[in-house]
């Protein structure tokens, strides 16, 4: 039999044929084979047409999906919103989205914020089955609503503490179970109280960031993406003077164009104060710091624990050999190279993807002169700055500026081709 030219996949809430539009139900109800994950089957159960179960391996469900195509009026029901998600994105990148049709129906998420009667179109969402826990808890920290769908590897429990682990302890939760069915159940509690309590596998997890606590959260909200001031990060004394300073760091992290998902790495990290900002700009990549002294290596997990990123990986090691075992980078920092600048920055370079970027920071007139020359020998895309800044300061009724350490800042890019 030649394939059907559509398969029409509608969404179903746990009140099944009844929650739906009449032109919904009038689908399923006229359909002779009707496909679908358990759940969604049994919220369907009174319908007449063949019932098949999708198998939950991909490839196998795939294939289930052509079959059904080579069926009279055949329908797949799936919870909620099909491509809020659910399975239609995964079917239309190998089959083709002109073979189906979507019939939506509102999303258990829409429904556990009308639950607790929250907007939601300013909520960070996310599947704690599909990223990786550390990933999730990085974005919660800085957000202010959070909407998420929980896993057997990762229930409400498990995430409680890991978020209390790190210190975030300001958000009210509410687990809502079996949205829009007989039993349906909303539970609030702190995340103190959620990290003791089970609950049904269907259900919907919100936070919402307390108004007493917003104390807390200013600890956060306060700081900058990147350019923060440089007595924020914890530094070893007497070098305290060597760190990149703000007015640098902001010039340097705007020349990389670090993206969410970037791999960076940071020569001579120190304390860490590039490679803490660098992760804040990349929540979904990997900063690579790596500093050759143990003591300023020591400091750098601690000034990424203040920050609230969990991206850092610190590198013990002098570079060029500490960066050799290290993935690609999309974009390098490199600082307080000293006498073996050139080495250095041929070693990154080489290394660096095709369309990255690379900045330099150093001190002295005989580095820059180094940098600069050979940086003009492996690029086109060449910038440089001569960084001689004054901050200001207030004594009584006087504004006054001091100036603070000169130093020389290169950008290059390496071509896309």
């Amino acid at each position: 039999m030649a394939e059907s030219s559509k398969l029409v996949i509608v969404g179903v809430g746990d009140d099944g044929l009844s929650g739906l539009t009449e032109p919904a139900r009038a689908v399923i109800l006229g359909s002779d084979l009707i496909l679908g994950a358990p759940a969604a089957l049994k919220a369907v159960e009174e319908a007449e047409g063949r019932k098949w179960e999708l198998s939950s391996d991909m490839t196998e469900a795939v294939e289930q999906v052509r079959e059904a195509l080579r069926a009279d009026r055949p329908v797949m029901v799936s919870t909620g919103d099909p491509l809020f998600y659910g399975i239609a994105r995964f079917l239309f990148d190998r089959l083709g989205e002109d073979r189906f049709e979507i019939i939506p129906h509102v999303s258990s998420m829409q429904l556990a914020f009308a639950r607790v009667k929250e907007s939601w179109d300013d909520a960070y969402l996310a599947d704690l089955g599909a990223r990786p826990l550390e990933a999730i808890v990085a974005r919660i920290r800085h957000a202010e609503k959070v909407g998420l769908f929980s896993s057997d590897r990762c229930p409400p429990a498990r995430l409680a503490r890991a978020l209390l682990d790190r210190g975030i302890d300001d958000f009210r939760a509410f687990v809502c179970e079996h949205l829009g069915s007989p039993d349906e159940r909303v539970t609030r509690a702190s995340l103190s109280e959620l990290a003791e309590l089970e609950f049904d596998p269907l259900h919907v997890l919100i936070l919402v960031r307390s108004p007493d606590l917003a104390s807390k959260a200013d600890r956060f909200a306060s700081r900058l993406r990147f350019g923060n001031p440089d007595d924020l990060f914890s530094q070893n004394q007497p070098r305290r003077a060597l760190v990149t300073t703000a007015e640098v760091r902001a010039l340097a992290l705007a020349q990389l164009n670090i993206r969410a998902d970037s791999i960076v790495w940071d020569v001579g990290a120190g304390s860490g104060s590039v490679a803490v900002e660098a992760a804040q700009l990349a929540p979904q990549g990997r900063v690579f710091a790596i500093e050759p002294r143990a003591d300023d290596l020591a400091l750098i997990p601690v000034n990424a624990e203040r920050f609230g990123v969990s991206n850092v990986v610190p590198v013990s090691g002098r570079a060029p050999e500490a960066l050799a075992d290290l993935p690609d980078p999309d974009a390098v920092f490199v600082g307080g190279t000293g006498r073996h600048v050139g080495t250095i920055l041929r070693a990154a370079f080489s290394r660096l993807k095709p369309g990255g970027r690379m900045a330099v920071n150093v001190a002295s007139v005989e580095a820059l002169v180094d940098a600069h020359r050979l940086l003009k020998d492996l690029t086109r895309d060449l910038l440089f700055w001569d960084v001689h800044l004054s901050r200001g300061v207030e004594q009584l009724d006087r504004l006054r500026f001091q100036a603070i350490n000169p130093s020389y800042l290169l950008a290059a890019g390496k071509s896309a081709e």
